[in-house]
């Protein structure tokens, strides 16, 4: 009996051991799971934080791009604005000049169009009041024509037009036109003037 006892209580120290080493093995498995685990929650948290920090800059770098586009488009159209505002301003200061200075620049006009077209005789055109003005002073007009181009010039009046000023001058067979209106010479020389006004305004 005293030796069923011992060997039983061998066992039994044997299956505690076993017991114990088995829950230590566990505990230490469960520790490498628990610190993997935590390994690839804060590898994942990582990843998640600078996916979330990527798409947080393309955002703002967008939001940055939108802002930049809107202010020029505000900015261009502001200073479309005010490059109109500006040509509107010059036509109704066209359409208004003192009627001295007015003649000059009639003479001038007609002087070139003489000139370009390389004729002894012309037709003029503009609006009914220009065409009285001229009526008025085709001899001074044509004294000047003469000192300045070295040469007598028959200048014959034409039928009224629309134009705020200005004038258009025809060869005798009205084949070849120069259109020196205010109107035709502000669209010849529009984006030179646009150039300048919005150097003025926006420099």
């Amino acid at each position: 009996m005293e030796g069923a006892k011992l060997i039983i209580e061998e066992i039994n120290r044997e299956a505690e051991l076993k017991i114990k080493y088995i829950l230590e093995e566990a505990e230490k498995k469960a520790e490498e799971l628990r610190k993997e685990a935590e390994k690839r929650a804060k590898a994942k948290a990582e990843w998640i934080i600078r996916k979330a920090q990527t798409q947080a800059e393309l955002e703002k770098q967008r939001i940055i791009a939108n802002a930049k586009l809107e202010v020029r488009r505000k900015r261009l159209a502001l200073q479309e604005e005010l490059i109109n505002e500006v040509l509107e301003a010059l036509r109704e200061r066209l359409s208004s000049i003192p009627e001295g200075e007015y003649l000059e620049v009639i003479k001038e006009l007609i002087i070139q169009g003489i000139k370009e077209l390389g004729e002894e005789r012309v037709v003029v055109s503009s609006n009914k009041e220009t065409l009285s003005l001229l009526e008025k002073h085709l001899k001074e007009v044509k004294k000047d024509a003469k000192e300045k181009l070295g040469k007598d010039v028959e200048i014959e009046m034409g039928a009224p037009i629309e134009t705020i000023g200005g004038v258009v001058v025809y060869n005798p067979g009205r084949s070849i036109r120069i259109d020196n209106t205010f109107e035709a010479r502000m669209e010849r020389y529009q984006s030179e003037l646009r150039s300048r006004i919005a150097k003025t305004l926006f420099r």
